[in-house]
């Protein structure tokens, strides 16, 4: 069902789903968190289906805010438009969603402030754009953890940057979760004959997409040792941008090297080569993940500071 609200304000938006849960029986009883995705008019729907799938693990209230550009805002009258979606339309969770036109969006804590689930952890995510201090941010100073993607933003090595600039617990980035299937194939291989240390290694891939410079750090800082970065090959859109990793020792290289969307190849000296599964995550998935540690993520602050040292 969905419900939709012109020209109206946040306290008919909760009077309206407040009569929903009365006659229908659409209650937030089981609900664990609120989710507040930030992003522009007309980018909705994308955030919204991730949202939804994820909502299957970790039921939630969404609400998206979203507004158009800045200088597009110049002379727009203000208003808010809203549509409150519930039952098939918002999977396991409960929708709202605020459009915002002119200097009401600039005011989006008290948009967003009074339909926030009572006791319950807040997630603020930026899917498209990213502010210039998310912690600092209206939505990210309410909110225990901050999403955002560097590989989204028109300089995503320069977006990385930005945030080891200004880090605070809590904050994450999808460019490092599109890792985790590369750094368990890593750290398994490492458990796995032959057991010499690492001299040196390369990742290469999309130089361009800031996974790419996140592996050579988090390497760097696990193995201590010289870790090169080199473009290679076409990587599939919404990857990680890795092409393959390997990491030279006494016997030779041990190797993972992606073969198309879903395939990698493991090569170890003296082993026979074999593939493995390196499947490209969608949006769901890798909102799902984050959504299942709300704590700080300490080995993101320190690839972060691995940067910021790699860089001086």
């Amino acid at each position: 069902m969905i419900i939709r609200l012109s020209r109206t304000n946040t306290a008919e938006v909760q009077r309206r789903m407040l009569e929903i849960r009365e006659e229908g029986g659409v209650v937030a009883l089981g609900r664990v968190l609120t989710l507040v995705i930030h992003t522009q008019i007309g980018g909705e729907e994308e955030a919204i289906r991730a949202a939804n799938q994820a909502s299957r693990e970790h039921p939630m209230r969404v609400i998206v805010v979203s507004r158009n550009p800045d200088h597009v805002n110049a002379g727009e009258e203000p208003r808010l438009d809203a549509e409150i979606r519930v039952g098939a339309d918002a999977g396991a969770s409960e929708v709202v969603l605020l459009q915002c036109y002119g200097e009401l969006g600039s005011h989006l804590l008290g948009i967003v402030q009074g339909l926030l689930l009572p006791d319950a952890p807040v997630v603020a995510w930026w899917p498209s754009f990213m502010p210039d201090t998310p912690s600092a941010s209206q939505l990210g100073q309410i909110s225990q953890r901050r999403i955002t993607d560097s590989g989204k933003q028109r300089d995503p090595r320069a977006a990385i940057d930005a945030l080891a600039a200004c880090y605070a617990a809590g904050d994450t980035d999808l460019a490092w979760t599109r890792l985790t299937n590369w750094r368990a194939h890593m750290a398994a291989l490492l458990d796995q004959p032959p057991f010499e240390p690492v001299h040196s290694g390369v990742v290469a891939g999309d130089l361009a997409n800031p996974s790419v410079q996140l592996m050579a750090a988090w390497l760097r800082l696990r193995l201590g040792v010289p870790i090169e970065t080199t473009e290679a090959g076409d990587t599939p859109t919404g990857s990680s941008g890795l092409h393959s990793v390997a990491l030279e020792r006494d016997s030779g290289a041990s190797s993972l090297t992606r073969l198309r969307d879903s395939v990698g190849m493991l090569r170890q000296p003296g082993q026979p080569e074999h593939h493995v599964a390196l499947s490209t995550r969608g949006l769901e998935d890798q909102l799902a993940e984050e959504l299942r540690k709300l704590d700080a993520d300490d080995m993101y602050r320190q690839v972060l500071q691995e940067i910021v040292r790699e860089h001086r």
